[in-house]
């Protein structure tokens, strides 16, 4: 053991300077030695220190509106987002779609994503008009901190599928340590029954109280019950809040053809459904190693290979499957609403 634990630590050690931020898979982020004199709460200020450099050479994309909104809240909502026409098109087009499909269960809560690849493309041409928008492009990168092109996806949440534990994204938390981008845009109206998304606004900012906080958390993580905090995505209680200077989460009910796109190192939860609802969005993710300098120079993002990432990374995850455990399962043929 003590061997294998010499031959690890160069590949623990470099991912220190990556994304990595499990407690529990890397001794050295989980040490609680390393991170009582300050290696967390010092991972989490340079990545935010980084973003916001390269956020101020991708904010010219962005309106003075939106820039602000975000700056403020760490999330902004636009609806009416796409045309009428295209997006009443997009709508039936999806609803029409059955492509490849994966899926994966999280409490009672069933998720289903089918990847915006070529495929998806030629079939419902609206996604393309989608991707290609100047303000999309500008609002998704400025808030990833990056000039990356997101993975792309047609998602459906159906919450309250089976007797299980509670879904474990009711609860806050937020993704990492570092500023990251998700985004949706709802294609249909989104009711307070529906299991909306939330947000603590103001919660992306890296305060002296949310920094005080990321440090004493880093010390006793890796003790608590709760795999997921343990794992790096860590959970606050909505009491909590008020103690880091936070309001209440706000509950985006809203109507199709609105756009949220939020920094995840904000605290946020999907909320519970009335019933065993289907919820269709296309849902964006977008997150880079948090270290780097250079807010572009990104080979996934080349047209043409872009579309491509999500199947090839999904047929690379088949191949190791006996060694590594998949998440995502294939599940056939799909369409979004079935």
């Amino acid at each position: 053991m003590q061997f294998q634990s010499m031959w690890m630590m160069p590949f623990w050690f470099a991912q220190l300077f990556t994304g990595a931020k499990s407690f529990v898979d890397n001794p050295l982020i989980g040490s609680k030695t390393l991170n009582g004199i300050g290696l967390h709460a010092g991972r989490v200020r340079a990545a935010h220190a980084l973003a916001a450099f390269r956020r101020r050479g991708l904010a010219a994309a962005v309106t003075p509106e939106e820039r602000a909104a975000f700056d403020r809240d760490g999330v902004v909502e636009i609806r009416n987002f796409l045309p009428d026409a295209l997006f009443r098109s997009m709508q039936a087009d999806i609803l029409a779609y059955r492509g490849a499909a994966r899926e994966t269960v999280q409490g009672d809560t069933v998720t289903r994503r089918m990847a915006v690849d070529p495929q998806a493309i030629r079939a419902i041409p609206v996604l393309d008009h989608f991707r290609k928008d100047e303000r999309w492009r500008g609002l998704s990168r400025y808030v990833a901190g990056f000039d990356i092109e997101p993975l792309l996806y047609i998602q459906s949440i159906m919450p309250n599928r089976h007797d299980a534990a509670r879904d474990p994204q009711h609860e806050l938390h937020a993704d990492t340590f570092h500023p990251s981008m998700k985004a949706w845009l709802f294609l249909e109206d989104v009711p307070a029954d529906a299991g909306p998304f939330s947000y603590v606004r103001g919660s992306h900012r890296l305060t002296p109280a949310r920094l005080k906080w990321e440090q004493a958390r880093s010390l006793t993580v890796r003790d608590e019950s709760c795999r997921l905090s343990a794992r790096g995505s860590l959970r606050v209680r909505a009491d909590e809040l008020d103690g880091l200077g936070l309001p209440q989460p706000s509950v985006f009910t809203v109507p199709a053809n609105t756009l949220v796109v939020a920094d995840t190192f904000g605290f946020h939860s999907r909320t519970p459904a009335a019933g065993p609802v289907t919820r269709v969005e296309l849902w964006a993710y977008g997150r880079r190693n948090p270290f780097r300098i250079r807010r572009g120079w990104d080979i996934g993002s080349l047209p043409g290979l872009a579309e491509r990432r999500i199947p090839l990374r999904w047929w690379l995850g088949d191949r190791v499957h006996p060694f590594i455990r998949q998440q995502w399962r294939a599940v056939g043929k799909k369409s979004a609403f079935e």
